[in-house]
């Protein structure tokens, strides 16, 4: 039976002070779980409603009824288990290759949707401006479906961060060359802008090359496209000739 404190902390997790306070995030699904169980993260506890086999330390492992599952999940519908692990102390160091970077992307299942493509695409890290939505976000973690054990995510402001590399960097406007007629270099940093306004002033003063992806419906009345969407997009183009 869970505690009125468990509850307290299991809940607050949900939001970003209290994650920072106690360095712990929520997972939820027997396939988050199992993926995060296999990455860097360090499992704290795992409630359960039903007997399941994740291979973990059993005094870890606490047996909840379903609503008590209920108070504790930040789904709208539940599933049978939920976890609490770690928030690990990041070591980022740049590595070769392609680096996305977000700047005041804040919808989580657009992140969570993004990092999964840096995952599925081989891009291993992931750079956001202090604006973007919290990657241990509850919605974050879920549309990750586990990516976020394997790319690692710096949050720093781009325009020091651009202004520091020698890489060409990448980004996404609707007066940019046409991506689909450009030659683009393994390394590299790209950048995706905020769902509304898109790449900000101060960060457009630091791209190199402005990539558009064309419009080719009739009537071209399409203002933008998701900016999961146009990740996907770009990521495929840039990996092509791989």
């Amino acid at each position: 039976m869970l505690s009125k404190n468990q509850i307290k902390l299991i809940t607050s997790l949900q939001q970003k002070k209290y994650r920072k306070q106690y360095q712990l995030f929520l997972a939820e699904g027997i396939k988050v779980i199992e993926e995060l169980l296999r990455s860097k993260y360090e499992l704290q506890s795992l409630f359960v409603t039903e007997p399941l086999d994740f291979k973990v330390s059993t005094d870890k492992i606490h047996t909840i009824s379903p609503a008590e599952l209920k108070k504790i999940s930040a789904l709208t519908t539940p599933n049978n288990c939920l976890a609490v692990f770690k928030i690990p102390t990041e070591h980022f160091s740049l590595k070769e290759g392609l680096i996305v970077g977000l700047d005041d992307v804040r919808d989580p299942g657009n992140l969570g949707t993004i990092i999964r493509l840096c995952d599925w695409f081989g891009v291993e890290q992931l750079v956001c401006s202090p604006e973007t939505v919290d990657i241990y976000n509850p919605k974050v973690v879920q549309a990750t479906m586990g990516s976020i054990g394997r790319v690692a995510v710096l949050y720093t402001d781009l325009v020091p961060f651009l202004k520091t590399t020698s890489l060409p960097v990448f980004g996404t406007f609707m007066d940019g060359e046409n991506i689909y007629k450009q030659d683009l270099p393994t390394n590299a940093i790209l950048i995706m802008g905020n769902e509304a306004n898109g790449i900000s002033n101060e960060v457009a003063q630091c791209i190199t090359s402005k990539l558009a992806i064309p419009r080719f419906g009739q009537l071209q009345q399409t203002e933008s496209l998701n900016v999961a969407t146009a990740t996907a997009i770009i990521l495929s183009e840039f990996k092509r000739n791989f």
